[in-house]
């Protein structure tokens, strides 16, 4: 077990030097039975000493702060390696048996190849027919890729603001829409929209994200060029941009049904699609098999999400057979992509595979607890808590601690601690969590620790060493064997679902038993999908046309795709 040989620092003290990582919110609390044995005096000894390199963790400065302080070179974290990882599972099929493509530098990217190493072996393999898909998209892009001469005729005729049809190369091009786990739950919905058309994925990327993750295709760039790209402020794209999709239909310039090639009026160069939780019913024809139809006719799609709107796809029967193919577990779509295209930067990886070496590599398992409150959820910080511990107990990822017993100086044992893994945008969860494994003995006998690698107290999603905290947390998170979740969190979903984890989740009503749910499925819930049946012309309840499409557990508003 490792714990830093630091003394302890007086609460609120900044750590000594700024390169001592070791200073996380983390407290290792050594909890035992009633039984005891004799102990000899050499015995007694080694357990105190022992005892004060516990108390020595207990601290309160933020390891991620410290690490952010400066952004090592990617040459500085190309050593970054699991040494708890056993031998044989170095030695695993690294591209994952074709899933990866072999053509990506291994050093630019040492997350590619190493995440596995830090999860759990997932249980849900690839088809061959997405492996396949998979490598004839990354020979698009780089077809038509930035840098390209076919990308460059495709942005002289954008400037020309006037659509008559499909061009060799087409691109839907991501506009990004409030914080990382929203982000990034669209990017995936918009690489399968792309990878279903036969369109290039471009990301209008904002500069807070700019150092976060890899370039996953090879040879080419999913970044949107800054410079001498003909349509301007894209921050400031919405639905009442002339170009919207949905106010184009309701003015009647678009029809679905529409023929654009021989259209008798001019249509513009883009389409921007507003795919946000609060569009309206003209803006969700796009899930609609007719819009799909038209919006192949456009070369350049400008689209603006903060939803996962994947599951959508499932309803349209056009692309039915497609996603069979692809996905034969349906449930996995987002697994499946989101560790394709999500790999994080050599610096974040250092971040990440630094913190699980100091604190939770030698634990037994680790419990992931990720906590977010919502301004329209008011939830006091009491229920909240007393539903975590309720929740963790009662499903046995916990123990129950001895309220009535002494604080006696723990024994000698050879088991390895269990890690709790704390994250949180508030510090006072891991105080109590600490507390009540330091102040109590746990009626097991077993030995927790509890931590937490950032409390930022506020989301500054437009800051990047704030993402940085963030993307390390979901990894952290992802490499879990068990987690709960809060609700409606898509930080929770990129968690979870890059882990291939099925999550308790945290219910709403603080009454209700039991205190959280598991999951039936890893997939992320779409919040606010459309409840217009484009077939039958009709509005429908979305939850209960498909046995493999139900309403999500922790809003009832929203779907989820699930195996069934």
């Amino acid at each position: 077990m490792k714990q830093s040989r630091r003394q302890a620092l007086p609460r609120d003290e900044p750590p000594e030097t700024e390169n001592e990582i070791g200073t996380s919110r983390a407290f290792v609390g050594y909890a035992y039975g009633v039984a005891r044995r004799p102990i000899l005096a050499a015995a007694a000894l080694f357990t105190l000493l022992l005892l004060l390199m516990v108390l020595s963790a207990f601290r309160r400065s933020s390891p991620f702060d410290v690490l952010l302080s400066g952004y090592p070179s990617p040459e500085k974290t190309t050593n970054a390696t699991c040494s708890s990882v056993p031998k044989e599972a170095r030695l695993t099929d690294k591209f994952h048996g074709g899933f990866l493509s072999t053509a990506l530098n291994e050093s630019s990217c040492l997350s590619r190849y190493q995440s596995s190493l830090y999860r759990k072996p997932s249980n849900h393999t690839p088809s061959a027919y997405l492996d396949q898909k998979l490598r004839r998209y990354e020979a698009l892009h780089k077809k038509c890729g930035p840098g390209t001469e076919l990308f460059r005729q495709s942005v002289k005729h954008l400037a020309s603001n006037r659509t008559t049809g499909p061009l060799e190369c087409n691109y839907v091009v991501w506009l990004p829409a409030d914080g990382l786990g929203n982000r990034m739950i669209s990017i995936v919905s918009a690489f399968l929209y792309a990878l279903l058309n036969d369109k290039v994925l471009l990301l209008h990327l904002p500069r807070d994200m700019a150092d976060l993750f890899c370039e996953p295709f090879p040879d080419t760039s999913w970044l949107l060029p800054r410079d001498d790209f003909p349509v301007k402020n894209l921050d400031r794209i919405f639905e009442h941009d002339p170009h919207s999709y949905g106010k184009l239909l309701r003015n009647k310039v678009l029809s679905n049904d529409m023929n654009v090639s021989s259209s008798s009026s001019s249509l513009p160069g883009y389409l921007y699609l507003h795919l946000l939780h609060a569009n309206d019913d003209f803006d969700k024809m796009f899930y609609c098999g007719e819009g799909q139809q038209l919006l192949k006719n456009f070369p350049w799609l400008l689209l603006r999400s903060n939803e996962y709107f994947a599951p959508a796809f499932f309803f349209i029967p056009e692309i039915q057979e497609e996603l069979d193919l692809l996905f034969p577990e349906k449930s996995t779509v987002f697994h499946h992509l989101g560790r394709y295209l999500y790999n994080p930067t050599n610096s974040v990886w250092g971040y990440i595979t630094r913190y699980h070496e100091a604190y939770l590599a030698n634990a037994r398992d680790v419990l992931g607890i990720q906590i977010r409150i919502f301004a329209f959820a008011k939830v006091e910080f009491d229920d909240m808590l007393s539903q975590i511990v309720n929740c963790s107990v009662k499903e046995n990822l916990l123990p129950e601690v001895d309220l009535e017993g002494s604080n006696s100086l723990p024994g000698i044992t050879d088991s390895k601690p269990k890690a709790v893994l704390v994250a949180s945008l508030m510090g006072e969860y891991f105080d109590k969590l600490r507390d009540r494994y330091y102040e109590h003995a746990a009626v097991t006998g077993e030995v927790v620790g509890v931590y937490q690698p950032s409390h930022e107290e506020q989301q500054r999603t437009d800051k990047l060493t704030h993402n940085m905290k963030a993307l390390a947390e979901i990894f952290l998170l992802s490499m879990s064997d068990e987690v709960i979740t809060s609700p409606f969190s898509t930080f929770g979903y990129v968690a979870h679902g890059l882990g291939g984890l099925r999550p308790l989740i945290l219910v709403r009503n603080r009454n209700q038993e039991p205190p959280c749910v598991r999951s039936l499925s890893m997939e992320p819930c779409f919040h606010f999908p459309p409840s217009y049946d484009c077939i039958a012309k009709k509005k429908v309840d979305k939850g209960s046309m498909m046995p493999y499409i139900k309403h999500c557990e922790d809003f009832f508003l929203g779907v989820k795709v699930f195996d069934n």
